[in-house]
């Protein structure tokens, strides 16, 4: 069975997950994912049969909750879905508007997976009253619902009664962190921006971060994070400091889809840095040549 996804959520690390988790051990007791997104490592980490426990957390309540019902409620999600996806046949861009409308009234999570699977580069956006306000891509309609209901079956099949389902800030969640835990995290870049609202965030603290991580590491509690990295010549984001004793590990993401639409061919390259505890269990570092720390 392939790695199942609900969408193409735009920073989803899908396409990096089979990578990220060979840096995680053959067996642990549970994996924490504080800024879970689509909860792509999850899926990927079910798949590999590492843990058989995971907390999936988000900042953005109404992903939790789409999540949480694609997992234990997958059949109801995926009629739901096929329901709404039917009727916008006739005129495509008004009705995603009126779905989006009804959304930011209601919050159902079916509305809201039509949204992202519509959407344009499946990217959440809120304004300032905190309505979701991104606008429908113009060339297609979205997941077809056969696909989709595969995917939401795949999905439930893989998680289905080994899930906690929390939407706070990362800093709560990474206190419930225990010894043989294993916490992945995603965070969004310091630097690229450094707003946040009730239910997106778009910026963490980077020395508040730091801190959190040293808090980990007198813990000895295990974890991997995706955070900085470069696209041909520049950087983004703000490198780890030395002194936590992590190590960092440069993986290539693939071809930059914005430097192409400029038609440019550069590499994405991102890092990922692995706590020193975690490291020193972690054998699949003894063949990696590119490792810095």
């Amino acid at each position: 069975m392939t790695i199942p996804h609900l969408v193409q959520y735009q920073g989803s690390k899908r396409n990096l997950a089979s990578k990220i988790i060979d840096f995680f051990p053959k067996k642990f007791d549970r994996l924490i994912e504080p800024f879970a997104g689509s909860a792509a490592i999850s899926n990927a980490c079910a798949h590999s049969m590492r843990t058989k426990k995971f907390l999936i957390n988000d900042i953005n309540p109404a992903l939790i909750n789409l999540l949480e019902l694609a997992v234990n409620e997958p059949r109801y999600l995926s009629k739901k879905y096929k329901t709404i996806w039917d009727k916008q046949h006739n005129n495509p861009l008004e009705y995603y508007n009126n779905i989006r409308e009804k959304f930011n009234e209601s919050n159902d999570p079916a509305l809201f997976l039509y949204l992202l699977a519509r959407c344009v580069k499946g990217s959440v956006r809120y304004n300032n009253l905190g309505k979701f306000n991104q606008s429908p891509d113009k060339r297609r309609l979205g997941t077809c619902p056969k696909k989709m209901e595969k995917n939401i079956f795949a999905i439930s099949y893989l998680l289905k009664g080994k899930c906690e389902f929390i939407s706070n800030d990362y800093r709560e969640i990474l206190e419930l962190g225990k010894q043989g835990d294993l916490v992945y995290m995603d965070p969004p870049y310091q630097g690229v921006c450094g707003n946040k609202d009730s239910r997106y965030y778009s910026g963490i603290d980077y020395k508040i971060f730091v801190e959190d991580l040293q808090r980990l590491n007198e813990r000895n509690i295990d974890f991997v994070i995706s955070y900085d990295g470069k696209c041909g010549d520049k950087s983004y984001g703000k490198e780890l400091p030395k002194y936590l004793g992590l190590k960092r590990v440069f993986v290539t993401a693939g071809r930059s889809s914005q430097a192409t639409l400029l038609g440019r061919d550069m590499q994405t390259i991102e890092s990922i840095y692995i706590s020193s505890g975690l490291a020193k269990k972690t054998s699949v570092l003894e063949a990696l040549p590119n490792i810095s720390q």
